[in-house]
């Protein structure tokens, strides 16, 4: 049975990311979403936090275990303070955690130790295609192999980071088998091209990148579990939940924003929470946010357990997608004329909530 009281690791964890939201993401997203980015330092400071780290397991040389509840906790936390300062800070575990679940002996050697220290290394994973027919079990990008070498053809799109990354994890379509692989490329392979930033309709603090792969020959070593390869399913349920997680946080954002507003705001002599049409939208908008948070917490425990939570994560997230969406675009709403103000923070949120149906890939837990 799911529990609803976090542990206390857990608590102490939400507590601390709820710090650093309010604190050090909340006064600055205005201007990081209008300048293009947030300051360095702050980011750093929410690695060091601790997320990844204490969630590689002790036998690989981290700090605890990877838990998919843990990290959704802390992913709506994070993205309560802001979306793009909590995909910055969630980046590097888009390469950390499929290297830990399911890396080689030698891969885990190589790739994990980085991800203990003081600074985040620099890494990113790209599985998002562009084109409007996207679809994440048949990939684009294809991976052929020729004798020693495994030669990679496609394109990316929205890759955080990718424009500082040392390595990415890349995602393609097996020739052969038709199923999907994912190779550890570096930074200046041959035909990688890494295409200026994108100019997104959301994210604007986050630098999210087109890749093009164009011949890009790799050494088989380089696959992500060697000859085994690895459970792409669990890859994109631990997706799914991270993003359905995110896409609460915003929610949660809009909702109580909003609903302070609301409280304070006197129209005709009363605040305008008491006028019917405005109280029924945020005892919506609040029933969507904590239906859309237990979905998540129900996928969430089944990874844990080992489930096949493929289909718990694919409803979370599609319930999640539009919980976001409805509840930011009811924050405008009560706003009224205000809500379509950029100094408001509500349209910020409802520019990043419609863009949660075409994130596939951005995160993972």
């Amino acid at each position: 049975m799911v529990s609803f009281t976090p542990t206390p690791e857990q608590q102490q964890l939400i507590d601390t990311v709820r710090r650093y939201a309010a604190n050090d993401i909340r006064p600055i997203t205005h201007e990081s979403d209008e300048g293009g980015g947030f300051p360095a330092s702050v980011i750093d400071k929410g690695w060091q936090i601790g997320l990844v780290p204490t969630a590689i397991p002790e036998a690989l040389g981290g700090l605890g275990e990877m838990s998919a509840l843990t990290g959704a906790l802390a992913a709506e936390e994070l993205a309560f303070g802001d979306l793009s300062a909590a995909l910055a800070v969630m980046t590097p575990a888009l390469f950390a955690y499929p290297v830990s679940l399911y890396g080689t002996e030698e891969q885990r050697e190589v790739w994990l130790p980085p991800f203990l220290e003081e600074k985040a290394p620099k890494v990113t994973a790209a599985l998002l295609e562009p084109g409007i027919f996207f679809d994440a079990h048949d990939l684009k990008t294809t991976a052929t192999l020729e004798g020693a070498k495994v030669r990679l053809n496609g394109a990316k799109a929205y890759v955080p980071l990718a424009g500082d990354a040392d390595m990415m994890l890349v995602y393609a379509k097996n020739s052969e088998t038709g199923g999907a692989d994912a190779y550890l490329v570096g930074r200046g392979a041959d035909g990688l091209e890494i295409e200026g930033e994108e100019k997104l309709m959301g994210l604007r603090a986050l630098s999210t990148y087109r890749v093009k792969l164009n011949d890009v020959r790799v050494d088989l070593p380089s696959r992500l579990g060697g000859a085994a390869g690895f459970d792409y399913q669990v890859v994109l349920n631990r997706s799914r939940v991270a993003l359905a997680a995110l896409a609460v946080g915003v929610a949660r954002a809009s909702f109580e924003y909003a609903r302070d507003y609301a409280k304070e705001r006197q129209a005709f002599g009363a605040p305008i929470a008491t006028k019917q049409a405005i109280a029924f939208m945020l005892a919506e908008a609040a029933i969507e946010v904590d239906a859309a948070r237990l979905m998540v917490w129900e996928a969430a425990w089944q990874l844990d357990q080992g489930q096949d939570a493929s289909k718990a994560a694919y409803l979370a997230k599609q319930y999640a997608d539009k919980a976001a969406l409805t509840v930011t675009d009811s924050g405008v709403q009560v706003l009224g004329g205000y809500g379509f103000i950029r100094e408001y923070p509500v349209e910020r949120w409802l520019r990043n909530a419609r863009g949660f149906t075409t994130f596939e890939g951005l995160a993972i837990v």
